[in-house]
């Protein structure tokens, strides 16, 4: 079983990543980013990285369109060509797609190469590069295709965070609240209180999410058990993410408002089911209503968001298997949910924000 890969934060990070270089002294290094990555973040983390030959740069247009097999392929076409081996290094710069996409092909290249993340959104920071999953979409599908795999290493650099619209913030931010609710009283409460006070700083609250991801992975890194509660609200909110992908009707969402949909309606069945409590529900319907765009979804939509959850990683034998709460950090896994409070959770969104 790999161990997680450890984890560093600004300076210390920049230096584990050069006495990594200068300890495994790749044949080559790739960095892989996105056009905004390239633009706004390789420069900076060039001035912090000592290379003893140049790295080569591979870089792909932004956005979850580019997360499918076809791009995974013309990257490991690119990869061939700059006769990249197996003592080679694969660098991740960038947000999810990036650590995702190039922590699969790193996987797979001439049966697994090294590779390092270093996340550049605050979703990515908190969630995607670490843990080890990657893969991409099949499709509109999401994460159909993939492995878990643990980087070298993930470094993470707050000052990348500068440069991203508030609307990609609200989206990892979403990952946040989540770690919250599977977690613990203290954690949640810590994020209700930073998103009605701009004065709080950010960083201890992302280093508490970061090391509630972690801690959970630990315990369980293929996630058998466990690891399934970092699913909470991603049961419907994928479903959601990849309806509106493939529709013409409503506008592609990122990552974090469709989870945020997803944890309003997976905490309502959670009441319902379970007695979650209705203040901490009413508390997470605050958040959503402050930071995220409300979405309208009509009868026939709903019927094709839910066939869409029969693709979920977490079912079993075609039963759709959700994580749902008790309580604050109380989880209950491996749940099944009839279609009809599936809709009543739908209209009790549609009532409610």
């Amino acid at each position: 079983m790999q161990e997680q890969a450890p984890i560093y934060f600004d300076e210390q990070g920049y230096a584990s990543l050069n006495d990594y270089l200068a300890e495994q002294q790749p044949s080559k290094v790739v960095i892989f980013v996105d056009d905004n990555s390239e633009d706004h973040c390789l420069s900076h983390f060039l001035k912090q990285v000592t290379f003893e030959q140049e790295p080569i740069t591979i870089a792909i247009p932004p956005g979850e369109n580019e997360k499918h097999m076809g791009t995974c392929m013309a990257l490991i076409i690119e990869l061939t060509n700059q006769n990249l081996d197996r003592k080679s290094l694969l660098i991740n710069l960038g947000g999810g797609v990036i650590t995702d996409l190039g922590g699969f092909v790193a996987s797979i290249y001439k049966r697994g190469i090294p590779y390092i993340n270093v996340p550049t959104s605050l979703l990515a920071i908190v969630d995607a590069a670490i843990g080890g999953k990657t893969g991409v979409d099949l499709e509109h599908l999401k994460n159909q295709i993939g492995v878990i795999n643990q980087s070298q290493m993930v470094l993470i650099d707050e000052n990348y965070l500068k440069t991203l619209p508030k609307k990609e913030l609200h989206s990892g931010f979403s990952e946040m609240i989540k770690h919250g609710l599977v977690s613990s009283q203290e954690h949640w409460e810590a994020i209700c209180s930073a998103a009605k006070d701009d004065s709080v700083s950010p960083h201890a609250l992302i280093k508490d999410s970061i090391s509630v991801k972690h801690a959970i992975v630990e315990q369980d890194p293929n996630e058998l058990g466990i690891r399934k509660a970092l699913n909470y609200g991603h049961t419907l909110g994928h479903a959601i993410e990849s309806f509106c992908l493939s529709s013409d009707a409503i506008p592609s969402l990122l990552h974090g408002e469709a989870i945020a949909i997803g944890m309003i309606l997976e905490t309502y069945i959670s009441v319902q089911l379970f007695g979650f409590p209705q203040k901490e529900a009413d508390k997470l319907n605050d958040l959503v209503k402050q930071l995220y765009p409300k979405v309208k979804f009509n009868t026939d939509q709903i019927e094709e968001i839910i066939e869409l959850m029969m693709y979920d990683k977490k079912n079993v034998d075609g039963q759709v298997n959700f994580v749902l709460l008790e309580d604050i950090g109380a989880i209950a896994l491996d749940c099944q949910v009839d279609n009809d409070l599936i809709m009543s959770a739908f209209e009790y969104y549609k009532q409610t924000l």
